[in-house]
Formats: structure tokens, C-alpha cells, sequence
């Protein structure tokens, strides 16, 4: 049986808190207005101590959204797999995915802002995960509407995600409990009306 070292743990647990501390950094003044240094300062360490874990930003901002988009695919296919039926699997797409709008809002601003900033191979990397994790949702929906086409099925899941990444705008509105009901509510309905659509 393998054991990991503290200092690996620890390792991990700093590389962790690195990249959420840059998220909120990118978020809030954009890539290029973040320095390393920044980046280091934010979690008690010196700019250049921050090159013990990652290259430079590129390779940062390239990990914290390729990481992201494996987390909600690899969700996405444990949800898919253990689920018992269509209807429940997607009620348990759409917490994943309501989970992710409300707890990671400034992960969504910097994708939104900044995937453009990520170097080409991760880029497609990053742009194949997030197909692959739109087509679970098909997968789905075509089970539940299967007179519905497939491309009007991706089109709606877009709409939907778009609905529920809302949440940089308004984070703070509403608390997470009253939040979470809103969105699948919203969600549920805004799925029902693209796919019955005339």
C-alpha cells in the first residue's frame, strides 16, 4: 500500500491553496494585473518561492482550468454511472453543476475572462474537457427527449449553464440554501421550455 509523505501533503496542500488564492486575484484585477509576487504574497510566501510549484502564471492559470474542467467532467461521469434513471441523473448534473456556480464564482469569472490567456495545448485540452462534459448532459436529455434533436439538446445546456454561471453577479444576493432551490428551479424550467420550444 503506498503512503504519501508529509511533505508531499503538504506540498499539494500549498499548491491548493496557491491556486485558489490566484482565482480570487484573477477574478478580482485580471491576469495581467496579478504578479507573481502577488500571487506569493497572498499565501505568505515570497514570489519566487511560488516557482517551487508552478513554472510562472501561464502554467498556474493553465492548471487551475484544466483542474476545474476535469473535476466537473469526472462529476459528471460518476453522476451519469450512479445514478438509477435520465430524470435523476440530471437533478444530480444540476447540483453538481449548482455547486460549482455558488462555491467557485471567481473560477467562472476567470475562465470567462481569461481562457484566452491559457497557452494553446492546454487550451484544447481544457476546450476537449468541457465538450466531453456538455455531452454527458446531452447524453441525458436525449434520454429524457429523444424526439429532440441533439443540437437543439447542446444548445439548451449551454443556455443552462449560462443561467447558473450568473453567480459572480450575484453572489451575496441571496444565501446559499435559498440560492441553490432558485437555480435548479430555473434551471429544470429553462431545460423543459428550450426543449419543447416550437
Amino acid at each position: 500500500m503506498s503512503t504519501v509523505s508529509p511533505s508531499t501533503r503538504n506540498r499539494g496542500n500549498r499548491r491548493a491553496e496557491i491556486l485558489e488564492a490566484a482565482a480570487g486575484l484573477f477574478a478580482a484585477r485580471g491576469f495581467h494585473g496579478v504578479s507573481i509576487e502577488d500571487i506569493g504574497g497572498a499565501v505568505g510566501i515570497s514570489g519566487p518561492a511560488l516557482y517551487r510549484h508552478f513554472s510562472g502564471k501561464d502554467a498556474l492559470l493553465s492548471e487551475m482550468l484544466l483542474d476545474v474542467s476535469s473535476r466537473l467532467r469526472e462529476s459528471a461521469v460518476a453522476v451519469a454511472t450512479s445514478s438509477p434513471g435520465p430524470a435523476e441523473t440530471l437533478d444530480a448534473l444540476l447540483n453538481v453543476q449548482i455547486t460549482f456556480a455558488i462555491e467557485q464564482p471567481a473560477l467562472i469569472t476567470v475562465h470567462d475572462r481569461e481562457l484566452g490567456n491559457v497557452p494553446e495545448p492546454a487550451r484544447r485540452q481544457i476546450r476537449r474537457l468541457q465538450r466531453l462534459y456538455v455531452e454527458e448532459w446531452v447524453t441525458v436529455l436525449a434520454e429524457l427527449h429523444p424526439a429532440c434533436p441533439a443540437a437543439r439538446l447542446r444548445a439548451a445546456t449551454h443556455a443552462v449553464f449560462g443561467l447558473l454561471n450568473s453567480t459572480p453577479h450575484s453572489a451575496g444576493e441571496l444565501p446559499a440554501q435559498d440560492m441553490r432551490p432558485l437555480l435548479h428551479t430555473m434551471a429544470r424550467a429553462a431545460i423543459e421550455a428550450s426543449v419543447n420550444a416550437r
